[in-house]
């Protein structure tokens, strides 16, 4: 991706502003800071002088596009070098009228007053006042320039038109090309935006958005007080308000379906007399479908995932209402999901309260396809056992043909790739790197789903006492899970995680123990207020953001597919990791049986666990290559 040239980069009134104020000799840093902070710190004294620069031959330019080779001169010069009467600024001499009045000299004739006046003031006087004529002359022509070509931003302007080059390339490859996609970004992720944009830090946000603020009438947009507040002060109200409800890609609980498609005359609806739901359209339905998963947290997210994407499918794309789906729309959808149009698409992390959230984060695969057949077929059975519908039409649709592959193939490390990650881990610095990395060593050691995790509490830890293989007695420790299906089970922790756990809570003033009574509720990742304040857990959206941060750590010291890789990888892939190299040890690991990977993953079927034995590409490779050279093939 290439910079646009300078010559790109608009003239605002901040530029003007600023070169009055050095023109008349006020302190360029006070100047920098008042009118060009968005250019970059004043304490750069190369960027300062090279900004000047490039304003000096912006306003050149446009002064010869206007035929004023002069006032192209002009603006070239640097009034405040033109020489002075002595090293040190002296006070502008008085005029000759006000000379002879002071001096008594009115009787005088001019000749003889002007010779005394030069016998006083001498030639610098003549000096300075060219060099006040200088500058009465650049500010005239300042003002000319402003006039003829400051230029107010624009909402579809390139963030190159208004930026240091260096700023604007980095917003550039964050994806932000534009003013309008830049005010996007920061109001649908809010105060810490730039996060996401590397080599931008909070003071050059902050900076970048008070211009934003300067410039909202001319841009057409504004950046939503939400966006001015960190999440963390920010109460449900104020995020829901962040986004109106709609008819338009909202999620379930905003998504206004209009009256002619909300299904209450659906074409497939049963008589009233026959239903056992009080809902009486699509969108209730769904919700009373919903609320049969609420003691399954992670299955009801799945279960409206795939129902409100049918909805907003129905309302926006097919103009017909739920409850009014033939089995030939039901396999029209089917298609919309391998295909959909590129607006329904964004990227996974972006939360309900987000203008940028969607549905999609694109096309669907085979078994995701199928994945969706089976919820959406499991939605409209519930609708027909409680009188809501008279038929199933997903009933009927074929599902995808999927290729049958082990379990997690294609979204697993390899042992080498989490080696490489425990590294990145280890070297982590700040104290939110080193959280970060605690959550993505417990989703590996443990095989925990996501949710499971962010549920864990220090009270589901339990200590217990066993042998060790060479038969001496030791402490374990063993966390109870209840999973899918609402299965309980027990999977051990390593002591190492469960000690930096304990080290975690006495820094935060706790209990230096997991099993302290005080700690029960403590959940197992959290992060602690000040005084008075308990620990607050995190979210299901901040732990896969926070395993994605730490893979792209590590991505950025690799290259080729080993960086390609560990940037796709997300918080499953630790789960699938775990299975896979329990079941596959190296020439110096340990193979765990089938049946304890199965009790650790909360598997039902120990079938379901086998997907996992697979041998990985460089082990196969390896093998095979022996086999080939012993055999001369």
């Amino acid at each position: 991706m290439k910079t646009l040239p300078a010559c790109a980069r608009k003239l605002h009134r901040g530029h003007f502003a600023f070169m009055r104020a050095l023109v008349q000799g006020i302190d360029s840093g006070e100047a920098w800071d008042r009118y060009l902070n968005i250019e970059g710190d004043r304490g750069d004294a190369r960027r300062v002088r090279s900004a000047i620069a490039w304003m000096r031959s912006a306003f050149a330019a446009a002064a010869r596009r206007e035929q004023r080779p002069g006032t192209a001169r002009l603006v070239l010069v640097d009034a405040q070098r033109w020489p002075d009467t002595g090293s040190a600024p002296a006070p502008a001499p008085p005029s000759l009228e006000e000379f002879v009045l002071a001096s008594g000299m009115d009787g005088f004739s001019e000749a003889e007053q002007l010779e005394r006046y030069a016998e006083v003031h001498g030639n610098g006087g003549t000096r300075l006042s060219r060099r006040a004529r200088m500058i009465e002359r650049q500010l005239q022509a300042l003002q000319w320039l402003e006039n003829l070509a400051a230029q107010e931003p624009l909402a579809g302007d390139s963030v190159h038109a208004w930026f240091d080059p260096r700023l604007a390339e980095r917003l550039q490859r964050a994806d932000l090309p534009t003013l309008h996609a830049l005010i996007q970004r920061i109001n649908g992720v809010g105060a810490r935006w730039w996060t996401c944009v590397a080599g931008v830090g909070p003071v050059k946000a902050t900076r970048i958005v008070q211009w934003l603020q300067t410039h909202e009438s001319s841009i057409g947009h504004a950046v939503g007080d939400h966006a001015l507040v960190l999440r963390s002060h920010l109460s449900r109200s104020d995020l829901d308000a962040v986004t109106p409800p709609a008819t338009a890609l909202r999620p379930l609980e905003k998504l206004q379906v209009p009256q002619a498609l909300d299904g209450s005359n659906g074409r497939y609806r049963s008589p009233r007399d026959r239903n056992l739901l009080r809902a009486d359209n699509d969108h209730r339905a769904i919700e009373a479908f919903l609320s049969t998963k609420d003691d399954m947290p992670a299955t009801q997210r799945a279960y409206r995932r795939e129902a409100e994407r049918l909805l907003l499918w129905c309302v926006l794309e097919h103009g017909m209402a739920l409850s009014s789906l033939s089995v030939e729309d039901a396999d029209a959808y089917m298609r919309f999901l391998a295909d959909p149009p590129g607006w329904w698409c964004g990227p996974r992390h972006r939360q309900r309260w987000s203008p940028l959230w969607r549905p999609l984060e694109g096309p669907l695969s085979a078994v995701a396809r199928a994945q969706a057949l089976t919820i959406l077929r499991s939605l409209f059975g519930f609708l027909m056992k409680q009188g809501y519908l008279v038929g199933n039409p997903f009933a009927a649709v074929v599902p995808p043909r999927a290729p049958l592959r082990p379990l997690g193939s294609g979204r697993t490390l390899t042992k080498a790739q989490w080696k490489h990650v425990l590294a990145v881990i280890n070297q982590a610095s700040t104290p939110a790197q080193q959280l970060r990395g605690r959550a993505v060593r417990w989703l590996y050691a443990t095989g925990l789903r996501g949710a499971e995790l962010i549920a864990a509490r220090c009270g589901h830890l339990k200590r217990v006492e066993f042998t060790d293989a060479d038969g001496r007695p030791t402490v374990g420790w063993m966390l109870e899970v209840v999973g899918k299906g609402g299965r309980f089970r027990e999977v051990p922790v390593p002591v190492n995680l469960v000690r930096e756990l304990a080290d975690a809570l006495g820094a935060a003033g706790r209990a230096p123990s997991v099993d302290g009574a005080s700690n029960v509720d403590v959940p197992v990742l959290a992060r602690f207020g000040g005084p008075g304040k308990g620990p607050i857990g995190y979210s299901s959206n901040w732990l896969y953001q926070a395993a994605k941060a730490v893979f792209e750590d590590a991505a950025r010291t690799l290259e080729g597919e080993a960086s390609t890789r560990l940037l796709q990888a997300s918080t499953h892939w630790l789960r699938h990791s775990h299975g896979s190299h329990a079941l596959n040890p190296d020439e110096l690991g340990a193979e765990v049986p089938i049946e304890i990977v199965r009790r650790n993953l909360g598997h039902s079927s120990i079938g379901t666990t086998s997907g996992y034995i697979t041998t990985e590409r460089d082990a196969q490779l390896r093998a095979m290559s022996k086999l080939w050279q012993h055999n001369a093939v």
